[in-house]
């Protein structure tokens, strides 16, 4: 996560969306850095303990602002990203997994260590399901998203790739994405939203939850 306290702007990270990629372009423009373990603070935890934090110390209290992308592509990142050699072996490894029993143990009762990858729902929604990061770009319109960062920052923004998944085949049987879509329909429901309202979704407007 990232703060900018002038520009009354914090950017939540929300992982396999390309935060490494923004957060190494503009760390260095960055009044406050969560990094490491606290780089992936949620939409609900910045509202409900860092921008009270913010209001009381420095008297702002920035607009969060994330990214969504399509469920089932950031799915297939988290699935490549864990075959990469360097976690070869380890619990978290995805190698010799198929797409498909991937996806299988992610939305299992039980998810073993590799598939234990949260949910874009929970990192941008709170216990009600209700979205509380301020503003939410679809991961796929980066023009928009980054046409925003650049006019909140007055400054462009343009992020090189980091920390990219090996490009691996990763197909999926359609009987899997059934399963996933049921035992994630909120998140669906919620990306939808995003592309329907344009790319760009704003606390308040998203009817996921009653």
């Amino acid at each position: 996560m990232l703060i900018f306290l002038a520009e009354r702007l914090a950017y939540l990270a929300t992982p396999k969306t390309g935060s490494t990629a923004v957060e190494t372009a503009l760390r260095s423009r960055a009044d406050i850095v969560f990094a490491r373990g606290r780089k992936h603070v949620t939409a609900q935890r910045y509202q409900a303990r860092v921008r009270p934090f913010l209001k009381e110390t420095f008297r702002v209290a920035p607009d969060s602002v994330a990214v969504m992308r399509e469920p089932v592509d950031q799915l297939r990142s988290w699935y490549r990203y864990r075959m990469r050699e360097a976690r070869d072996g380890a619990p978290q490894s995805t190698r010799g997994l198929s797409f498909d029993e991937f996806i299988c143990a992610v939305i299992s009762d039980d998810p073993p260590e590799f598939a234990r990858v949260g949910s874009q729902f929970a990192f941008l929604t709170n216990g009600k399901g209700r979205l509380v990061a301020d503003h939410v770009f679809a991961w796929e319109d980066q023009p928009q998203f980054l046409a925003f960062l650049s006019r909140r920052l007055k400054d462009p923004v343009a992020p090189e790739q980091r920390n990219v998944s090996p490009d691996i085949p990763a197909p999926l049987d359609q009987i899997t994405e059934a399963k996933l879509r049921e035992a994630r329909a909120a998140e669906f429901a919620l990306y939808q939203q995003i592309i329907d309202a344009g790319g760009q979704l704003r606390r308040g407007e998203d009817r996921t939850a009653p």
